[in-house]
C-alpha cells in the first residue's frame, strides 16, 4: 500500500534529478501558490516518526519563530489559496506565538483573505477549547489531530503522551470551540493489532463523526526506534493479508459512515477533502518554510536542512535557508506525476499527466504501458482517466514503479 502522508511526499531529491549544493535561491512562487509552514517542536518524538521534529524543551522557540518570520518576509507566496501548518506539533505554540506568527504572515500574503483553506496539526495533549476557539478567531479553518490509537497498548509503543480519552476529548473541544472541519489522523496495521480491534477501534472513532480521516498503515522508517525494533525482532510488521484486512474494513466502515474514499489513504465528507493536499497530488507548486520543508516552483524544487540550529545560521549568514535544489527530467516528472495522480481515486488523464508534467510530447513508452496495465486488472479508465482498480490499489507501489521504470 502506499499510504505516505502528503506533506512527506518530497523530503529527499527524486530519482533522474540534477542537484547542487547549497545553490542559489528558488525563484519567487506565483501569487496564490499553497504555503507549507514547518513548525518542529513536539513534546516527545514519537518512536515511528521520521519527520523532522525534536522535543520542545530546552529548545529557544522564541528565536526559531524569529528566524521563521525572516524567512516568511522574503519567500512567503502572495494570497497564497491554501495554508498548512503541519510539524512536528504546531498546536504547542502558545496563543501569544500564534498571534505572532499569524499577523505576520497575513501582513506579508494577506492569506486571511486569499485562503479558502487554513489548516494546523494538532495533538491531543496541547488542544483545548480556549486554544482551538483562539486559533479559528485568527482565522484557521481546519484543524487535525493526530488521535493515531484508541489502544492504551499501542500508545505507550507509539510514545504518545496522551491517553485516547484526552485524544477524543480534543475533538470534541474542537467542536464546541465551533470548529466546522475537523481531520482525524489514525494508524493501522501496528505490532499485535487484529482485524476485530480496528474494527471495534474504528467504530469508535467514526461514531465521533468526523469531517475527514486520514488512516495511514504503519510503516518502519530509517533511523526510527521502530525499525530498530524491528531489526532486533521486538516488532512484528503486520502479515500483508492481514493489512489488506484492515484496508477493506477501514474503507467499508468510512463509506458508511458518509466519508468518501478519494485518495488512497484519505475519507472525506464532500467539501471537506483537503485542498492543500489535493495540490500536492496534483503535482502543483507549492512553497514550503521552515526546517526540512520543501518548495516546488516552476520545475525546480528544493529544501531546507533538517536542523533548526542550521536553518537558522542559513538564514543568518546568506539571507535564505535552501540548502539542497533538483531538477527533475521530463521523465522523472511525467513519472512523479502519474505516482501522484493515480493516488486519487479520481485517477488522472494522458493530457492532464503531460500540463502537470510540463511536458510537451508523450514518450512512446507511455500508451503501451498504460494499456498493459489496462489488461493486467490494475488500471481501468474511466470518465477520461486512468484509476487504480480494487485490485490494483492494494499493489499502487508496485504499478508506481512501472512508470519510473518506463
Amino acid at each position: 500500500m502506499v499510504t505516505t502522508p502528503p506533506e512527506s511526499l518530497y523530503t529527499a531529491p527524486m530519482p533522474g534529478t540534477t542537484t547542487q549544493t547549497r545553490p542559489a535561491p528558488l525563484p519567487q512562487a506565483p501569487t496564490g501558490t499553497p504555503l507549507y509552514v514547518h513548525l518542529p517542536f513536539c513534546v516527545t518524538k514519537c518512536h515511528y516518526c521520521d519527520f523532522y521534529s525534536l522535543p520542545a524543551e530546552g529548545q529557544d522557540i522564541p528565536g526559531f519563530l524569529e528566524s521563521l518570520l525572516l524567512e516568511i518576509d522574503q519567500r512567503a507566496p502572495e494570497a497564497p489559496r491554501t495554508v498548512f501548518f503541519g510539524g512536528g506539533t504546531p498546536s504547542l505554540l502558545s496563543v501569544e506565538q500564534w498571534r505572532l506568527l499569524i499577523a505576520r504572515l497575513d501582513q506579508r500574503t494577506g492569506f486571511r483573505n486569499s485562503a479558502v483553506e487554513i489548516s494546523v496539526e494538532c495533538n491531543p495533549e496541547s488542544l483545548d477549547e480556549d486554544k482551538a476557539r483562539a486559533l479559528l478567531d485568527l482565522g484557521v479553518t481546519r484543524l487535525s489531530i493526530g488521535l493515531q490509537s484508541l489502544r492504551p497498548q499501542t500508545l505507550e509503543q507509539f510514545g504518545r503522551v496522551h491517553s485516547a480519552q484526552e485524544a477524543l476529548g480534543a475533538f470534541r473541544a474542537a467542536r464546541r470551540a465551533g470548529c466546522a472541519s475537523i481531520n482525524l489522523d489514525v494508524i493501522f496495521a501496528n505490532p499485535g493489532q487484529t482485524a476485530e480491534h480496528w474494527s471495534e477501534d474504528l467504530d469508535r472513532i467514526l461514531a465521533e463523526q468526523p469531517d475527514h480521516l486520514a488512516a495511514y498503515n504503519l510503516t518502519f522508517e530509517e533511523s526510527t526506534p521502530f525499525l530498530r525494533w524491528l531489526e532486533q525482532g521486538k516488532l512484528q510488521a503486520a502479515p500483508e493479508d492481514l493489512e489488506l484486512e484492515l484496508v477493506d474494513i477501514t474503507r467499508t466502515k468510512t463509506r458508511a459512515a458518509g466519508l468518501e474514499a478519494y485518495e488512497i489513504s484519505n475519507y472525506g465528507r464532500p467539501g471537506h477533502e483537503c485542498l492543500h493536499n489535493l495540490n500536492y497530488w496534483h503535482n502543483g507548486t507549492y512553497v514550503g518554510l521552515g526546517p526540512s520543508a520543501v518548495s516546488k516552483i516552476g520545475l525546480a524544487r528544493g529544501g531546507s536542512p533538517r536542523s533548526v540550529a542550521r536553518y537558522r545560521r542559513l538564514l543568518a549568514e546568506a539571507g535564505y535557508a535552501l540548502e539542497w535544489s533538483e531538477t527533475l527530467s521530463e521523465s522523472a516528472r511525467l513519472a512523479e506525476t502519474w505516482w501522484l495522480g493515480l493516488r486519487l481515486r479520481e485517477g488522472l488523464s494522458e493530457t492532464e499527466a503531460l500540463e502537470r508534467a510540463g511536458v510537451q510530447t508523450p514518450p512512446d513508452s507511455i500508451a503501451p504501458l498504460l494499456r498493459r496495465l489496462t489488461e493486467e486488472g490494475l488500471l481501468e479508465p474511466h470518465a477520461g482517466r486512468y484509476r487504480l482498480t480494487d485490485q490494483g490499489l492494494p499493489l499502487a507501489d508496485s504499478v508506481a514503479a512501472e512508470f519510473f521504470r518506463d
